[in-house]
């Protein structure tokens, strides 16, 4: 006669309440420290608040020498340059994905991927000094000029690629940006497909679907969230970086034209130029004051990238 399965050991009640006191200690330790920094940059920049309010972000103006401050061209320069960034890498990491996860053969798949992964163990300041010292003249004899020589008359396009050519700028800045982000994209969207169950994308092939017809009505529904947190990690990337933009941006605190090719700052090479050298007063106010748009600029994209995770759910469910 067979001896009895044994029972199972169940634990302490006290044991789980433990746990989860812990994990509620995480979470809320958590939300103190994001308070906290927000509560510590609205004092910071509580002088530059209460002199210019909400016109600090419409104002062009930096000048410490008069002791005016405007975030204009800093804000500007922030969301053109990961625009750009992001323009550039979410179709190449896409691409990068497709390729290692639907058609890349067996032999490449492992070097190429780690490869790809090793560009996001590259310092920052490595690709500053490579985009002003090599990638740099390289834009502006083989990208700036043939392409102010090709639109320089045209209306909009014209001014679009107008301003001196050498190298540096919004644009310079963004294609540094997008080479760094693509590591981090790519990565996510390929563990993400890799997570789509092979019966599903077995079953659309063998229904004579294409290889894009199987990644775009298989794949990508499938890993819609996913593939949006890839690209939300980019951005902030992209959003938050300062060394290497520091480098090709230009760091002119004025905005003449709207040029892609025009010497621009960022909220992050300001403060990174600025912070240590300024005196207590308004215009270390302002510096801080800038930290804390690019706080909410941030919050802004997370919650728009929530709210568009959700309204796709919806579709989704209206669908079926």
């Amino acid at each position: 006669m067979s001896n009895p399965p044994p029972k199972p050991v169940r634990r302490s009640p006290l044991a789980d309440r433990l746990f989860g006191w812990a994990a509620l200690a995480a979470a809320l330790l958590t939300l103190s420290l994001l308070i906290g920094i927000l509560v510590s940059l609205v004092i910071g920049a509580w002088p530059a608040i209460s002199k210019y309010g909400l016109g600090f972000l419409t104002s062009s103006v930096w000048d410490p020498v008069k002791n005016e401050y405007g975030g204009l061209v800093m804000i500007y320069g922030t969301l053109a340059t990961s625009f750009i960034a992001l323009l550039i890498a979410v179709p190449v990491s896409f691409g990068i994905a497709l390729f290692l996860t639907e058609l890349s053969p067996a032999w490449l798949k492992r070097p190429l991927g780690t490869a790809i992964e090793l560009l996001a163990a590259v310092p920052s300041i490595v690709y500053g000094m490579w985009g002003l010292l090599v990638f740099g003249p390289l834009l502006a004899t083989y990208v700036q000029q043939p392409l102010q020589n090709l639109f320089g008359g045209v209306p909009y396009l014209g001014a679009l690629f107008s301003g001196p050519p050498v190298g540096i700028g919004i644009l310079s800045a963004g294609i540094i940006l997008a080479i760094m982000i693509i590591p981090f994209i790519a990565s996510v969207m390929r563990d993400v497909f890799e997570v789509t169950p092979v019966l599903l994308k077995e079953s659309a092939y063998g229904l004579g679907a294409t290889t894009w017809e199987v990644v775009s009505k298989v794949v990508l529904p499938y890993t819609k969230a996913g593939v949006m947190g890839g690209i939300m990690l980019g951005l902030g990337r992209a959003l938050g970086e300062t060394m290497a933009v520091t480098f090709v941006i230009g760091n002119f605190n004025q905005l003449d034209s709207l040029s892609l090719f025009q010497a621009a700052n960022s909220i992050t090479s300001a403060l990174a130029n600025e912070f240590a050298e300024a005196a207590d007063g308004l215009h270390q106010a302002a510096l801080i004051y800038l930290g804390l748009v690019l706080f909410f600029i941030t919050f802004v994209v997370l919650s728009l990238s929530k709210l568009l995770l959700a309204q796709l759910r919806k579709n989704e469910g209206a669908k079926t």
